[in-house]
């Protein structure tokens, strides 16, 4: 029976806390990695967040955990070639990917950058889910296929988040979730649930922060 991709409903009191505690409390800046060698150990829960560039992915996170400055945004595509490690209490690493779709970045820099992001993915053995941030103004494109081809081969699960989920009209949501929800059904590692959230206005924040706190 195909998977309908419904929006992941708000958490019950008793996780909703669970996933405020995880997120209120200390998030650190680790490292920055460009190269295998570099990773931290794999000794904890790991969730990474992946997204072209522009699609609010250091927003999201900063509103997530509370902090302003703690992922910085680049408006230049494949500016920034590392993965990037927070620390979360002492359970959880946080991982930012680099912001993808390269149109002015050189041919050598996204072959450096997609070769480490393959490694990556296939080889972290904590690796729980990988977050998927698609603008809800544009829906899936192409280049976020790419992504998600990649972790169908990585065998890593994916969760699609819709970002700035404020910037358009409720009643263009059907629409969007229908492009969405299509595109997904092609997708063996997708998980069958979407999260919408804004991070301006907060909105399914207490969602992912719950869904996040829960994975073991």
């Amino acid at each position: 029976m195909q998977m309908t991709f419904p929006l992941a409903p708000a958490p019950d009191e008793a996780t909703s806390e669970r996933g405020r505690k995880l997120f209120a409390g200390q998030t650190d800046f680790l490292k920055g990695v460009v190269a295998m060698n570099g990773l931290p150990p794999a000794d904890r829960i790991e969730v990474c967040f992946a997204g072209r560039s522009n699609v609010g992915k250091s927003s999201l996170i900063n509103a997530l955990t509370g902090r302003k400055g703690l992922a910085r945004a680049s408006n230049t595509p494949g500016r920034t070639q590392e993965i990037n490690f927070f620390t979360m209490a002492e359970s959880h690493y946080l991982v930012d990917l680099p912001g993808y779709g390269f149109a002015n970045a050189p041919v050598a820099v996204v072959e450096k950058w997609q070769r480490l992001l393959k490694q990556y993915l296939s080889g972290r053995p904590t690796l729980r889910r990988a977050f998927v941030l698609i603008d809800a103004r544009h829906g899936i494109k192409s280049v976020d296929e790419e992504i998600m081809q990649l972790l169908d081969k990585s065998a890593v699960t994916f969760q699609v988040v819709l970002t700035k989920a404020d910037k358009i009209k409720l009643s263009d949501h059907e629409k969007l979730l229908a492009q969405v929800r299509g595109k997904l059904a092609k997708h063996p590692a997708a998980f069958p649930e979407i999260v919408m959230t804004s991070s301006e206005k907060a909105e399914g924040l207490a969602t992912l922060r719950a869904i996040i706190a829960t994975l073991d």
